[in-house]
């Protein structure tokens, strides 16, 4: 690759100023709740406040807890499974998809993914289900929509419990403009540093079913319910919320409409700016845009020379499939492999270690990219483009 790199200042990143929406609002927040002297949720109002604000936003009781990690815990442990029963996933996420299960004693259950968007493959989660399989997680991968409609559907031919990640996927839809995290029995958010919308850490489950519902609520308070003395009726845990954070995410969440517009609207330039280009582009429609994916032809190379042009690229997304981790060959509790009780074969998921190896290339995307920052970030990729 020749000549002076086409961007020379960085672009607005999530751990600065200029790539996050906090402001007077977040500031406001905070002190109103240490004016208040609580800042405990047991004893406050931010956190019921911020579950009822986002129970109008999906139209479903909000759960509100310390992480996205925590919101999918809690899901899982609605569910009541047995120790070795099955939990079907994907093995492209977050660490925080698959824990949950194994904290649960339950076993992952890898699915292949479709080769172009990453997502969940109905088939082959279909495929996968055995008399042991209880649930299924979907992840809605870098805020496109995985094909809900189809696992919804084998959900309900197995008496399974659907449940969506959609930590990437803050007010994603459907191409036929159903909202992510309305389909499946439980949904779960994230308020991570990195996600469209913060607290540093955080999380929201949500649900239509209330009892659902209020075994979420007694697992994050150590299945304590608090209205007949200090009784705890079930196994439960402490992923309170804190009033400061649920103060910050009320601020946060009545921008979140906004930062998917902007984000949207990148996008669209950015699509509209590599007509020609010969790469496989994300679909528009009700993509939420966590992070810009690409199909390549080479994914190292691909990430190494945007990345030398002044556009930060990652090959992969991650460096392995989730069930190629050091965890899944143990041990797990102290020195066993419980309640894993199979082998996770390099091979498992072709298509999952296709995208990783070889074809999948991500780019950061922000709220805070001006028309500028699109254009450079074009500029780019038609260059590596052309270098090929």
């Amino acid at each position: 690759m020749s000549g002076a790199p086409v961007r020379r200042t960085p672009l607005p990143g999530v751990l600065e100023p200029d790539g996050r929406t906090i402001g007077s609002e977040e500031r406001a927040a905070v002190l109103r709740v240490l004016d208040s002297a609580v800042l405990c949720s047991t004893f406050g109002g931010e956190t019921r406040a911020l579950e009822a604000e986002m129970a109008s936003l999906y139209g479903r009781s909000a759960v509100a807890c310390s992480s996205g990690t925590a919101a999918l815990h809690l899901a899982v442990a609605a569910g009541r499974f047995e120790p070795g029963d099955e939990v079907i996933t994907t093995p492209i996420s977050d660490f925080g998809t698959v824990g949950p299960i194994l904290a649960q004693n339950g076993v992952p259950v890898f699915a292949d993914v479709d080769p172009a968007t990453g997502n969940l493959d109905p088939v082959a989660v279909e495929a996968a289900i055995t008399p042991r399989t209880r649930a299924i997680i979907v992840v809605h991968l870098f805020g496109a929509a995985a094909d809900v409609v189809g696992l919804r559907a084998v959900a309900d031919r197995h008496g399974l419990v659907l449940i969506e990640d959609c930590a990437q996927a803050w007010l994603g839809t459907t191409a036929e403009g159903a909202l992510l995290g309305t389909v499946g029995d439980i949904a779960c958010f994230s308020l991570q540093q990195y996600k469209h919308i913060t607290t540093g850490d955080g999380g929201l489950a949500i649900t239509a079913d209330p009892e659902f519902a209020a075994r979420m609520r007694l697992f994050m308070d150590k299945g304590w319910d608090r209205s007949g003395g200090r009784v705890h009726l079930v196994l439960g845990l402490n992923y309170r919320m804190t009033e400061l954070v649920a103060a910050v995410a009320r601020a946060q969440l009545g921008k979140v409409a906004e930062v998917v517009k902007r984000r949207r609207e990148a996008a669209e330039q950015l699509v509209a700016a590599l007509e020609g280009v010969e790469v496989g582009l994300p679909s528009l429609a009700g993509h939420a845009f966590w992070l810009f994916p690409m199909i390549v032809d080479d994914n190292r190379r691909w990430a190494d020379g945007l990345t030398a042009e002044g556009v930060p690229a990652t090959a992969g997304y991650l460096e392995r499939p989730l069930y190629a981790n050091p965890v899944f060959s143990g041990p797990v509790y102290g020195t066993s492999r419980y309640p894993l009780d199979r082998d996770y074969p390099a091979g498992l998921c072709p298509n999952a270690e296709r995208l990783i190896d070889r074809t999948l290339v991500v780019l950061p995307w922000n709220e805070g990219y001006t028309e500028t920052d699109v254009d450079d970030i074009a500029r780019a990729i038609r260059k590596v483009h052309s270098d090929a």
